[in-house]
């Protein structure tokens, strides 16, 4: 059962606008998300979904091409991510990212859970070792790691490789947690068990998961936005859209006419 959120918007994005060189990723986009919600970000391949998700992580930075425009706010510190005083690194502490693929590092299991932590400032070994076990914990994923620790992340199946980034990605305790159509490369007892993941999380964070899967935005999901051609045309409860979208675009999607 889905959780239902908190009515305090923890995330307020304000005029968002993307572009590579001259081409407009992303138009004038506003949206809040909830505290303890999961918002489903839907639309067709190439709408700006993933764009979205990195600009709120700022891995834009990593490309000279790419500018932005707009507010990202954090309300829980009253700080606009993407405010040029605001540090990167702090963003991703409190922004945490799940790609589409799994993507562990070519070190250990522990190593992986630890790396966050470890340029957080973390050296203590208990420390280490107990936010390590929280993380693989919150996770889903301890009791099938706890005597692999040092053996190299790989040696993990793809379902508990995806696990494992999730772990990395919560041990620094953020506040949002982005996932990137992160069952996609799954098949369906590892979908399930990340979707469960997904709905538990939310306990103690927001997240915002980027899904083409309409049944999983459906079974997981508080909200939905929908994205078409860099615009959002749609946001409201799951609810809501899926029983009377009001944009007949939504609409179509809805019943895969596009998309």
């Amino acid at each position: 059962m889905v959780m239902k959120p908190s009515p305090k918007m923890l995330l307020k994005i304000e005029d968002l606008s993307v572009y590579y060189d001259k081409h407009q990723a992303l138009k004038n986009i506003k949206l809040s998300v909830r505290a303890n919600g999961i918002t489903a970000l839907m639309g067709p391949s190439g709408c700006g979904k993933s764009t979205f998700l990195r600009a709120i992580n700022r891995m834009h930075e990593l490309y000279d091409s790419i500018r932005l425009e707009g507010s990202i706010r954090l309300e829980s510190h009253d700080i606009d991510l993407l405010a040029s005083n605001t540090p990167v690194e702090w963003v991703r502490t409190h922004i945490g990212m799940v790609f589409q693929k799994p993507n562990p590092f070519p070190k250990t299991i522990f190593e992986n859970v630890a790396y966050g932590l470890k340029i957080q400032g973390v050296t203590n070994k208990t420390e280490l070792e107990d936010k390590v076990q929280k993380a693989l914990e919150s996770a889903g994923l301890w009791k099938e790691a706890k005597d692999r620790l040092q053996k190299n992340a790989f040696t993990l199946s793809g379902g508990q490789q995806q696990r494992l980034c999730i772990a990395r990605a919560l041990a620094p305790q953020p506040e949002v947690l982005l996932m990137d159509e992160p069952t996609s490369a799954l098949d369906p007892v590892s979908t399930q068990v990340i979707e469960e993941l997904i709905m538990s999380l939310c306990e103690e964070m927001s997240i915002v998961l980027v899904t083409h899967n309409m049944h999983q935005a459906r079974r997981v999901s508080n909200d939905v936005a929908f994205l078409y051609l860099g615009e959002l045309l749609e946001n409201g409860t799951t609810e809501e859209v899926f029983a009377n979208p009001k944009h007949e675009t939504t609409r179509s999607y809805l019943l895969g006419s596009i998309g």
